[in-house]
């Protein structure tokens, strides 16, 4: 089995495995909808942004809080505009 693999897993893994209900579901079918489209370097920016607290990346996402700690690329655009 590849990295690329592996990192996938992971990704799937803690996507739906939050700890929050509505993060569960909302970066859960993200990750499902999107992950085999993404190349290694947006595979490493989503795995960056499942590292951020549910709370900033739920307020940010609902643009109750432009929170520093979530970079802007290719990854947290297409995520700030999926919609479940």
């Amino acid at each position: 089995m590849t990295n690329i693999n592996n990192l996938k897993k992971s990704i799937i893994y803690r996507s739906c495995h939050r700890g929050t209900k509505e993060m569960d579901l909302l970066l859960g079918k993200f990750v499902k909808k999107y992950i085999n489209t993404f190349n290694e370097t947006q595979l490493d920016y989503l795995a960056e942004l499942l590292n951020i607290d549910d709370e900033i990346i739920y307020k940010w996402y609902l643009n109750k809080n432009l929170d520093s700690t979530i970079q802007t690329n290719s990854v947290t655009k297409k995520f700030k505009n999926f919609k479940v």
